[in-house]
């Protein structure tokens, strides 16, 4: 039995293998030419159904941690005596949100809408189609892809938005607001208000046909929660021992700075995703571009919002004011947040910077006409807001008459209907706790939980000196 030599067998199987291979070689070649079959064509629309489902729920998840940063800025902010009662308030801020949205504020907003309101829909949840498809029909897949995104996950997006404005509304109200009297406003915010307001331009609306811009919000969520802030102050009322009888501004110095800081990093990563979401799109390069473009504006603007704030701090408020420049960075971010998808991102530094002065003369505005606003809410999310709406037709091309009717039709109606509803809880069930309350703090007067059980509580003498005082 002979057998061929090592080295022929070796130049045989080389040879078979270099065959093969150009075979292989011409068979790719063949296929990448060839029409993309349908199946290839299917795989490309359900990866940008995944891709656009996965940037809402990422997106507002990122969002919903924004409820921790202001639980954490206004627990930081209070007298050591109120903490635990605003880690009530906004944890109920959330829920009530999650529930008024599901219930109505959804369809107000965004179903069949007539131009100035939506329609009633209870229970918002799954389309059809994506029920069929749950339950195991197939033949449902190309109209659950062709929407683009799961409904669902648009609901949940738009959601946490709702709860951003009332959350708002919490901290500058603060340390003498009632409870109970507060959810109930922020169950008529976020049912109603909002999504009345939303729909105006989001929802396809009358202030939309006119070509009012207003990307992410810096109107229809911080305005509208600033404006309902702003009414819920002058109703409700200074704290005791604010403003005292000779025109001095007594200073209220936070319980913990840290806590505040900390909130106020957790809200700007948390902008990330509010103005980055915003672009309602991840699938393609230039969803994805946009996005990019987005961020590092929204990150601009805060930062030159900081550093502006601080630099301003002492011609504006007599001192270097951490305070003023914490809230510099959220009136940056307030500011970029109606026009972040501009691509020149000159215009983010300087729109966050001039938000930042706005918002820090609006806080030496509220002191002068006896506004109390703890947190800063109304200088940092309406003014800043104002401005930043206002700035697009300088940076994004928007007509200035149109934004400015934007600004004000919004500002009419949140503001009317927050201080009618405002009176009318005054009338009803009170807006605010008693002195009592207030000298000893919501938390152990109220709840009965001191957030800082091993503090000593002592009554400040300079409670007695209010204005309001005989």
């Amino acid at each position: 039995m002979h057998s061929r030599p090592r080295s022929t067998t070796t130049r045989t199987l080389r040879t078979r293998i270099g065959r093969i291979g150009a075979l292989a070689g011409l068979s790719a070649a063949a296929l990448l030419l060839a029409p993309a079959p349908a199946f290839a064509q299917e795989s490309g629309a359900d990866m940008s159904y995944v891709l656009n489902t996965f940037s809402f729920l990422i997106w507002g998840a990122l969002v919903m941690w924004m409820c921790a940063g202001f639980t954490m800025l206004e627990s930081g902010t209070v007298r050591s005596k109120n903490a635990s009662m605003i880690c009530l308030k906004n944890i109920g801020i959330y829920a009530i949100a999650g529930l008024t949205y599901y219930f109505v504020g959804y369809g107000l907003m965004y179903v069949d809408v007539s131009g100035f309101i939506g329609s009633i829909d209870l229970f918002y949840g799954p389309s059809a189609d994506e029920i069929a498809l749950l339950g195991g029909d197939e033949s449902a897949l190309p109209a659950v892809v062709e929407n683009g995104y799961a409904v669902t996950s648009d609901w949940f997006f738009q959601m946490v938005f709702v709860a951003t404005t009332a959350s708002i509304v919490s901290g500058a109200l603060a340390e003498r607001v009632n409870m109970w009297a507060f959810f109930a406003f922020t169950a008529i915010l976020t049912a109603f208000i909002y999504p009345v307001i939303g729909s105006w331009h989001w929802g396809g609306g009358w202030l939309a046909e006119r070509g009012f811009q207003d990307f992410a919000g810096s109107t229809l969520v911080h305005s509208t929660g600033g404006w309902a802030a702003l009414a819920g102050a002058l109703v409700v009322g200074p704290r005791w021992g604010r403003f005292r009888k000779d025109g001095t501004v007594k200073v209220m110095s936070p319980s913990n700075i840290p806590a505040v800081t900390l909130g106020v990093f957790i809200l700007w990563l948390g902008w990330f995703g509010f103005n980055g979401g915003s672009q309602l799109a991840l699938d393609g390069a230039v969803n994805a571009l946009a996005m990019s473009n987005i961020l590092v504006n929204t990150n601009l603007a805060a930062a030159a919002g900081v550093v502006t704030a601080l630099a301003v701090s002492r011609p504006i408020l007599g001192r270097i004011d951490l305070f003023a420049g914490l809230n510099g960075a959220l009136a940056g971010l307030v500011a970029i947040t109606a026009g972040p998808d501009i691509v020149d991102a000159r215009w983010a530094v300087f729109i966050g910077a001039v938000g930042a002065v706005v918002c820090t003369l609006g806080l030496k505005f509220l002191e002068q006409r006896r506004i109390d606003d703890v947190v800063g809410a109304v200088p940092a999310h309406l003014f800043a807001g104002v401005w930043g709406t206002l700035a697009t037709s300088i940076a994004a091309g928007a007509n200035l008459g149109v934004q400015l009717l934007g600004v004000v039709s919004v500002g009419a109606f949140v503001f009317g209907v927050s201080f009618v509803v405002w009176t009318v809880l005054e009338k009803t069930m009170g807006v605010r706790v008693s002195r009592t309350v207030e000298e000893l703090g919501q938390d152990a007067a109220e709840l009965g939980l001191e957030a800082y059980p091993e503090f000593v509580l002592m009554v400040d003498p300079d409670e007695g000196q209010d204005y309001r005082d005989p």
